[in-house]
C-alpha cells in the first residue's frame, strides 16, 4: 500500500488492497476520458469488445494502428488535467498556511469541471495545451458542519488567492518517484468564496520526462495489469491574496486515479478497406479510412505517425516478426464530433521466419495465425511506433511510440460461405488393392474427376492471385446421412480464373483441379447400398452432399501462401444407369484355356468382350462374385487388374471356376442342366452376386454390394461359323453311311489348348423334331481336341419302317436336316460330368 498524501482532489477512496486506491487517497470521479463504448463495426452493425468480427486480416492491422496512436496521445491532456488540479489544490491550502480544518475543507468542497482540452501546438520538448475548466467550492459536499463553517469564514475573508507562472513537478511515488513529465502553469486567479465560480482559460507548456516511466506506465495499463495510478505533483508557489504576499511555499500533493476511470482505447469503425499490388514487385499496399467518436471536450492535432506490425513467432522467446509498415495522416480532432483517419501500410515481402515451419512442427508462424483465424479462435497481432519517423514528427513522440508494443487480441472469423460451390464430375472408380496394407490408403477405393470450386472474393481484394494446388478432406453424404469420406490429401495441381461480376456483387474465383486416386472410405454401409439402389434401380440423378475442408497453395506478388481448412459445401452428381443398362452388357466369350481341374470342379481362364452401358470408367484391382442359377451357387468368377472404360471394352481376361457342388445336391443338378442347355445352344441366363469377401480387405463395400445381383444372358462361345446358330453348336455336321450303318460327326471344340472327351454317346436322330432315323450308342472314349475335329464311325442301329428311316432312304447322295438328342458322359482332366444334349438342324450327308 503507498503512502498516504494529503489534499485529494476530489472525492475519498476506499480502504483496501492494490485494486483499490489506497486509504486516505483520493479517486478521480469525473475523469476526461471515459471507457470505450460500442461503436459500428466495418459493415455498419454494433459491436462489442471481444465480439466484432471484421473482414480481413488487414483489417485488423488498422485497427491496431490507430488503437497505438490514439492511446499515447491521450496521456498529454491526461496528466495536464491533474496537475491543474493539484496547483489549485495547493493554493487553497497553502494561502491558509495548512490549517488542519481548511485542509479538510477544500479537500471535500473543491470542484473542478473541465470544458475544454485542445492542443495549441507540438514543440520539439513537448506540447503546448490549452486547458478550460471551471473552479469552485461547493460547502454542501462537506460532511462536517464545523469544517464547513470555518471553511466557509476563512474563504469569505481571503475571497480570492492567486499565484505567479509555476513550474509543476509530476512523479509516481510508487515507482522511485520517477519523473514522467513538468508542465509550466501561468498566473491564476482563484475565487475562494462558496457557489463562486471560477473560469479558466490558460495555456500550459507540458514536457514529458522519463520515457522509461512513461512507457513502464503505458506497458502495465496495455497490459492491464495497472490496477490504480498515484500521481504526485512537486512545486514552487509564490502566492498573494490582494495586495498581501504570502510568500514562496514548497507544496507538493497527490492524485490517485483508479484502473476503471482510466481511459481506454475507443472503439472505432473502418470505413474503407482495399489490398492491392504495389508498385514494386513484390510488394501490396493496404489503403483504410477509421473513424471514431471523440466523445470528450478535447480538441488536437495529430501529425503523421509511423508503426510496425508485428506476428509472434513460434516460441514466446523468439523476437517478434515484422509483416508490415503503416502510417496515418494528419488527423484534427474536435470535441464532442467524428474523427476520422486514413491509414496506409505497405507489405514488403513476407519473411522467411513468418513462413518457415517450427521446429517439432509442419505449421509455420503463418499456419498458426491463419488457422486461429479461420477457426474463430483470438489471434493476437502487435504494434509497435516506428523509429523512423516523418521530420515534422518531434523525437521524444518517436521514442515514446518506438518504446511501445500494443498486443491486439483479435476475434476470429470463420470462413463459412468463402466457397460457395465444390463439385467433382468425369467420375473414374478405382478398387480397393488385395495386397495392399489393410492400414494404408491403397485399402480403400479411390476416385479421380475433375474438381470445379467456386470461391467468393472480398471486393477489397484488388491484388493478382492465382491458385496452383489444392487439396481437400471431405465428408460424403447422402440424403443428409454420412456415406463415406473422400481424402484428397496429396496436393493436386490446380488453375484458377478471376471472373468479374455486376458492381453489387462480389467477383468470383473458378479452381479448377484433376484429382487422382484419392481414396473413398466407406463408414456406413446402409447408404452405401441405398446409393448402389438408386443408381442400379432408379432413374433420377443421384446428389451426394460433400462438406469439405480444403487447402489451397495461392501465388501472389508477396510469393507463395498456403491457406489451410477452408470450409466448402458441394455435390457429386452420380447418373444412375440407363434403363435396361445391365441387359445391355452382352459378355462375348473369345479363346478358353482349362488352368486345373478337379472331381467336382473346372477352372478355365477366358477372353471376354463386355459393353460397359453406365457413364462412368473404373479400375478393377480384385473382385470375386459368386455365379447363381435358380438362387443355387454353381460358380464364381474372377477380374483382376482390369480397366473398364466406356462402350465396348475388349479382351478382358476373366478367370472362372465351374463347381455347382458349392449348391449341394440341388446345385449339381441345377449345373447339369445349364451346362447340357449351354452347349445345346440354348438361350441361358446366369446371375452374379457380390459376397462377404468379394473385396479382399473391404468387407463393408462387400457387404453392401452382396445386397444386388445382376443377371444377364450367359456368354456365347465365339465359335467357327457363318451363322450364329452355327457359331453356337458343338456338333457342326454329321456324315452317315447307309450300307456299313455308320455315321461320323464334324466337332467344334471351344478350347484352344485343352483335350475334351466323351466316354459315353447315348444318342437319338429324328427327322421332322419327331421320326426317329436311328439310335448310336458309344461307350468308348472319343477325343475333341482344340478346334475341329471329326468322331470314328460310330454304329448306328436304323429305325426300320420308319418315316425318318424312308426320308434317310430318299437322301441317299444328298442331305437331310437331323435334330438329335444325346445323352453323354464327358471328361475333361479330373473333372467327369453326365450331360443330356440336344440339337436342331444339324446338317447329315447321306452316302451310301
Amino acid at each position: 500500500m503507498p503512502p498516504k498524501e494529503s489534499a485529494p482532489l476530489l472525492s475519498k477512496a476506499k480502504k483496501g488492497k492494490r485494486s483499490t486506491p489506497p486509504a486516505d487517497e483520493p479517486a478521480e470521479s469525473t475523469p476526461l476520458l471515459s471507457g470505450a463504448s460500442e461503436t459500428p463495426n466495418y459493415d455498419g452493425q454494433r459491436n462489442t469488445a471481444g465480439r466484432d468480427r471484421v473482414e480481413s486480416i488487414r483489417t485488423r492491422l488498422s485497427e491496431a494502428l490507430s488503437g497505438s496512436s490514439k492511446s499515447s496521445r491521450r496521456w498529454p491532456s491526461f496528466i495536464a488535467m491533474g496537475i491543474l488540479g493539484l496547483f489549485i489544490i495547493a493554493i487553497i491550502v497553502l494561502a491558509f498556511i495548512l490549517p488542519q480544518a481548511v485542509q479538510e475543507y477544500t479537500q471535500q468542497a473543491a470542484v473542478l469541471e473541465p470544458t475544454s482540452l485542445s492542443l495549441d501546438s507540438i514543440t520539439t520538448d513537448g506540447i503546448r495545451a490549452r486547458v478550460q475548466a471551471n473552479f469552485r467550492l461547493d460547502a454542501s459536499r462537506v460532511t462536517n458542519q464545523h469544517v464547513r463553517r470555518m471553511g466557509r469564514a476563512a474563504t469569505f475573508v481571503a475571497r480570492q488567492i492567486e499565484s505567479e507562472k509555476t513550474k509543476i513537478d509530476v512523479s509516481l511515488p510508487d515507482y522511485k518517484n520517477i519523473v514522467i513529465g513538468s508542465a509550466v502553469i501561468p498566473p491564476l486567479l482563484v475565487n475562494l468564496r462558496d457557489g463562486d465560480v471560477t473560469q479558466f482559460d490558460f495555456v500550459a507548456d507540458i514536457n514529458p520526462g522519463s520515457l522509461d516511466g512513461i512507457r513502464m506506465i503505458a506497458n502495465e495499463w496495455l497490459e492491464g495489469r495497472l490496477e490504480w495510478l498515484r500521481l504526485k505533483g512537486d512545486a514552487d508557489v509564490n502566492l498573494k491574496s490582494g495586495i498581501l504576499p504570502l510568500g514562496m511555499h514548497t507544496v507538493s500533493e497527490s492524485l490517485v486515479f483508479e484502473a476503471n476511470k482510466i481511459p481506454a482505447i475507443p472503439q472505432y469503425n473502418i470505413s474503407r478497406f482495399n489490398v492491392k499490388d504495389g508498385p514494386i514487385n513484390g510488394s501490396m499496399l493496404v489503403d483504410a479510412s477509421l473513424s471514431t467518436i471523440n466523445e470528450y471536450p478535447v480538441e488536437l492535432d495529430i501529425p503523421e505517425l509511423s508503426f510496425e506490425i508485428l506476428v509472434s513467432g513460434c516460441a514466446d522467446s523468439d523476437p517478434l516478426i515484422v509483416v508490415a509498415e503503416a502510417a496515418t495522416s494528419k488527423v484534427h480532432v474536435e470535441p464532442h464530433s467524428d474523427v476520422a483517419a486514413d491509414v496506409n501500410a505497405v507489405i514488403r515481402g513476407l519473411p522467411d521466419s513468418l513462413t518457415r515451419a517450427c521446429p517439432n512442427s509442419k505449421a509455420s508462424p503463418l499456419d498458426v495465425l491463419l488457422r486461429q483465424y479461420m477457426h474463430g479462435e483470438p489471434a493476437t497481432f502487435f504494434v509497435r511506433g516506428s523509429s523512423k519517423t516523418d521530420n515534422n514528427t518531434p523525437k521524444w513522440i518517436t521514442d515514446i511510440l518506438s518504446s511501445l508494443t500494443l498486443a491486439v487480441p483479435f476475434p476470429g472469423r470463420t470462413l463459412d460461405g468463402l466457397i460457395r460451390n465444390f463439385l467433382l464430375t468425369d467420375v473414374h472408380f478405382t478398387l480397393p488393392n488385395p495386397l495392399a496394407d489393410p492400414e494404408g490408403p491403397d485399402a480403400n477405393p479411390k476416385v479421380s474427376g475433375n474438381v470445379k470450386v467456386i470461391a467468393g472474393l472480398p471486393s477489397e481484394m484488388n491484388f493478382g492471385l492465382n491458385v496452383t494446388n489444392m487439396r481437400a478432406s471431405a465428408d460424403v453424404f447422402y440424403k443428409h446421412k454420412k456415406m463415406g469420406e473422400l481424402n484428397l490429401r496429396e496436393w493436386q495441381r490446380a488453375n484458377s480464373t478471376k471472373v468479374e461480376c455486376r458492381r453489387d456483387e462480389e467477383p468470383t474465383l473458378e479452381i479448377e483441379s484433376r484429382v487422382i486416386d484419392a481414396p473413398l472410405n466407406i463408414t456406413d454401409t446402409d447408404v452405401f447400398s441405398s446409393v448402389l439402389q438408386a443408381l442400379l434401380f432408379g432413374t433420377e440423378v443421384i446428389e451426394l452432399s460433400v462438406n469439405a475442408l480444403v487447402d489451397v497453395k495461392i501465388k501472389t506478388s508477396l510469393g507463395g501462401i498456403i491457406i489451410k481448412e477452408i470450409p466448402a459445401e458441394g455435390k457429386i452428381p452420380v447418373k444412375p444407369l440407363p434403363k435396361g443398362a445391365l441387359s445391355s452388357i452382352d459378355p462375348q466369350v473369345g479363346s478358353v484355356k482349362v488352368l486345373d481341374t478337379s472331381v467336382d470342379s473346372v477352372t478355365i481362364q477366358a477372353v471376354v468382350n463386355i459393353t460397359n452401358p453406365t457413364p462412368y470408367t473404373a479400375h478393377v484391382p480384385f473382385v470375386n462374385v459368386h455365379v447363381l442359377k435358380n438362387g443355387s451357387i454353381i460358380g464364381d468368377a474372377t477380374i483382376e487388374n482390369v480397366d473398364i472404360a466406356q462402350g465396348l471394352n475388349t479382351d478382358l481376361i476373366v478367370t472362372a471356376k465351374w463347381n455347382p457342388s458349392m449348391g449341394g445336391t440341388k446345385g449339381r443338378k441345377i449345373g447339369r442342366d445349364l451346362m447340357s442347355q449351354y452347349i445345346s445352344g440354348w438361350n441361358t441366363s446366369i446371375t452374379v452376386k457380390a459376397h462377404p469377401e468379394s473385396i479382399p480387405g473391404q468387407r463393408e463395400i462387400s457387404e453392401a454390394l452382396s445386397q444386388f445381383d445382376v443377371s444377364f444372358a450367359a456368354p456365347r462361345l465365339d465359335l467357327p461359323g457363318d451363322t450364329p446358330e452355327e457359331k453356337s453348336h458343338f456338333v457342326r455336321d454329321a456324315t452317315f453311311h447307309f450300307f456299313s450303318s455308320t455315321a461320323t460327326f464334324t466337332l467344334i471344340s471351344p478350347l484352344e489348348h485343352n483335350t475334351l472327351y466323351l466316354d459315353y454317346i447315348n444318342a437319338t436322330a429324328f427327322y421332322n423334331h419327331t421320326e426317329p432315323v436311328g439310335y448310336i450308342l458309344y461307350d468308348l472314349p472319343i477325343a475333341a481336341p482344340p478346334g475341329t475335329s471329326h468322331t470314328p464311325r460310330l454304329p448306328v442301329d436304323w429305325s426300320f419302317g420308319s418315316i425318318g428311316y424312308d426320308a434317310l432312304v430318299e437322301a441317299i447322295g444328298g442331305e437331310l436336316k437331323l435334330d438329335a438328342y444325346a445323352d453323354v458322359d464327358v471328361r475333361l482332366g479330373n473333372w467327369k460330368e453326365s450331360l443330356w444334349y440336344h440339337s436342331k438342324g444339324i446338317g447329315a450327308s447321306v452316302k451310301l
